[in-house]
């Protein structure tokens, strides 16, 4: 839910407090709204996204990565692509920049208490579901086991490493790694990610699973999890647009009668299903 009294389109203050360079070509900014009322009302959803505005250059859709509520810093990891995301990698600690949001929907954290957790994405698209991690992680007794499984095209790519560290030795918590390619010091699965699944041990009947990443990669887990049981009422995805205006107006991000935008970034696979892969959606 956004701070009261608010106008969508208009962006709030914010300014970076801390900087780090996850890898080559991905950073993270932790970022605190300036104005006490809006920092105190501000409410997330892990799965929303907020629009970052560069000052004279553009904004872009960037998820939220911490899973904590009101009052705290907003943590938004960036992959440097275009002209706004270069501009946002020159950033300083305390330099500001604009941020509106939240927007869409997160994922189903409500309804998956009490079941086990399967979380599974790949390439560099793990960030949206970063703060479903950090929830359950946070509130380790609502959830049951939460299994992590990341690939990534070639070793050098993985970021976070220490967080996935600190994952594997958390109790009820099995990660799970895979390159495409591997450079010198991986010990991990080398191929792709769904060959780890032979690896993953899951009661279908007690998991939820949320995935994130390549369709191919998504549709490819989605069919083989519902082959070994896992009902399709239990799998949910987070899509990737071309997000303009966060507020279903431009139709840039339009997935068939949705807006993924405003009715995703996550969807339940049972209402998109029928739209992975296909040309022009």
């Amino acid at each position: 839910m956004n701070a009261p009294d608010t106008n969508l389109l208009l962006p709030y203050e914010a300014e970076v407090v801390a900087r780090e360079q996850e890898s080559t070509n991905i950073f993270s900014l932790r970022l605190r709204l300036t104005d006490d009322a809006v920092r105190a009302a501000f409410r997330y959803a892990p799965g929303q996204f907020n629009m970052l505005y560069l000052y004279g250059v553009g904004e872009v859709p960037i998820s939220i990565v911490n899973d904590a509520q009101g009052g705290e810093e907003l943590i938004q990891t960036v992959r440097s692509l275009g002209r706004v995301t270069r501009g946002l990698a020159q950033l300083k600690v305390g330099d500001r920049i604009g941020l509106r949001g939240p927007y869409g929907r997160g994922w189903p954290l409500a309804a998956a208490q009490g079941k086990d957790v399967l979380v599974i994405t790949g390439g560099l698209g793990c960030a949206p579901v970063v703060a479903v991690i950090h929830h359950v992680l946070r509130h380790r007794s609502q959830y049951g086991h939460l299994t992590i499984i990341q690939g990534v095209r070639h070793s050098d790519d993985l970021i976070w490493r220490e967080q996935y560290d600190r994952w594997r030795a958390e109790p009820e918590t099995t990660v799970l790694l895979a390159a495409d390619k591997a450079g010198p010091g991986w010990s991990w699965h080398v191929g792709l990610v769904t060959e780890l699944f032979r690896e993953m041990d899951f009661d279908p009947q007690r998991t939820m699973a949320m995935l994130c990443g390549p369709e191919l990669m998504m549709r490819a887990s989605a069919e083989h999890l519902s082959a070994r049981g896992l009902p399709e009422s239990a799998l949910y995805l987070s899509m990737e647009r071309n997000m303009q205006c966060a507020v279903a107006r431009c139709g840039h991000c339009q997935f068939g009668s949705r807006f993924v935008c405003r009715d995703g970034p996550v969807f339940a696979y049972t209402d998109i299903k029928n739209l992975l892969g296909v040309p022009g959606f």
